[in-house]
């Protein structure tokens, strides 16, 4: 499968862990972990909330197909 998001990247540059964004979401920090690792994906809502808690434009967060 190919890698559709950026959040595992994202994360790196900030200096945050998937655990502190799974506690920032209320989400357990496997479902974050398999966000990361491109496994599934979360969904458009989630997305802009992660966005948010990163202070950056959602679209940032999606791999662009080029």
């Amino acid at each position: 499968m190919e890698d559709l998001n950026r959040l595992k990247i994202v994360l790196v540059e900030q200096k945050k862990t998937s655990k502190w964004l799974a506690e920032e979401l209320g989400k357990n920090p496997s479902t974050v972990s398999k966000w990361c690792t491109n496994v599934s994906q979360p969904d458009l809502q989630t997305l802009h909330k992660i966005a948010e808690l990163l202070d950056i434009d959602v679209k940032y967060l999606i791999k662009s197909s080029n």
